[in-house]
């Protein structure tokens, strides 16, 4: 099998837009208080996929701990992300709103032109980070990774994978990553796209609509548990302890590490008081016990970062992702 030597994609994906939007401003707590209320948390995809199973998470979190109470979940879907993150940089100053984004909002600003990019924003924390998974339904003739390559290879034009990410999102780069890897051209992948991972990708996958899924791997756990679908190999660096057994593409002689990130920004134009205090209550996320557990339960890397550590984070995965979109010919 071909490879080409040193090939990684930064971390890229939390995709989960927490949207602050009140009528009338009220005041933040005390300095001193964590606690806040009222918070509303804007998903820019359609239920079920990566970033809607972060914002829900985060949001029964900080309730069951006290740290924030009445908070909603809504979604607005468009354009890959973008046209949340539009609407996060139409609301500046609003120090009440905040975006939870990752690497499909960063590729999709990119592939699709969008008029605003994350520059525009103001950075507040990344959360997480989650590998992508290689996965097929249980009756797939495709029993191992080099399998999967091998048929590939021969026919790339008869093979159709699918993902939970329009294009420019995780689980689009990465089939586009690893077929690159692996000696096939980019612009000869066949890739569907589906509203969220365990959304519309799930039946795709099962009725057999696509060969082959990349997504994260939390957004299949049950399916993959209860022997539906067969996970042929991770994206991360070391083996996932959720999915035993399962190889890297690494150990599997695929020299590509893929790693997807989800972190929250605001609007710019928000006050530094508006901004620490953010950094307070996802601290205090971060912190409990409770969102350790939900780590474990979704196969979540803990990657804690704030301020201006997550800024310059920001900063280089948005010049790295433009790269990437420009070598892979899908800008």
């Amino acid at each position: 099998m071909r490879r080409r030597t040193g090939t990684r994609v930064l971390s890229g994906a939390l995709a989960a837009v927490l949207s602050l939007l009140v009528g009338a401003c009220g005041a933040w707590p005390d300095a001193g208080d964590a606690r806040d209320d009222g918070l509303r948390i804007l998903v820019p995809n359609t239920p079920g996929g990566g970033y809607d199973t972060t914002a829900r998470t985060v949001a029964r979190v900080l309730e069951e701990t006290g740290t924030a109470s009445d908070m909603e979940v809504f979604n607005l879907p468009g354009a890959g992300g973008t046209v949340g993150l539009q609407r996060t940089v139409d609301e500046r100053g609003n120090g009440r709103l905040a975006l939870q984004m990752g690497l499909g909002v960063l590729g999709a600003s990119h592939v699709t032109h969008a008029k605003v990019t994350v520059a525009r924003t103001t950075p507040i924390a990344r959360l997480i980070e989650e590998p992508e998974a290689v996965v097929v339904r249980r009756d797939s003739p495709y029993r191992t990774i080099g399998d999967l390559v091998a048929e590939w290879r021969r026919h790339p034009g008869d093979v159709t994978v699918g993902g939970g990410s329009s294009l420019g999102g995780p689980d689009h780069l990465l089939p586009m990553a690893l077929a690159r890897a692996v000696g096939i051209q980019p612009k000869t992948v066949r890739y569907d796209a589906y509203d969220g991972g365990g959304g519309d990708l799930l039946p795709a996958l099962l009725d057999g609509r696509v060969d082959f899924a990349t997504s994260g791997i939390g957004e299949f756990l049950d399916q993959i548990a209860a022997g539906q679908l067969r996970v042929l190999a991770v994206t991360s660096d070391r083996p996932v302890a959720a999915l035993r057994g399962v190889p890297t593409l690494k150990a599997a002689g695929i020299d590509l590490v893929f790693d997807n990130w989800r972190g929250i920004v605001a609007p710019p134009g928000i006050s530094p008081a508006d901004r620490e205090r953010w950094i307070a209550v996802l601290t205090a996320l971060h912190d409990s016990r409770q969102w350790k557990a939900e780590l474990t339960r979704h196969g979540w890397t803990d990657a804690f970062t704030t301020g201006g550590a997550f800024a310059t984070y920001l900063a280089r995965q948005d010049k790295n992702v433009a790269e990437l979109v420009g070598h892979l010919g899908l800008d």
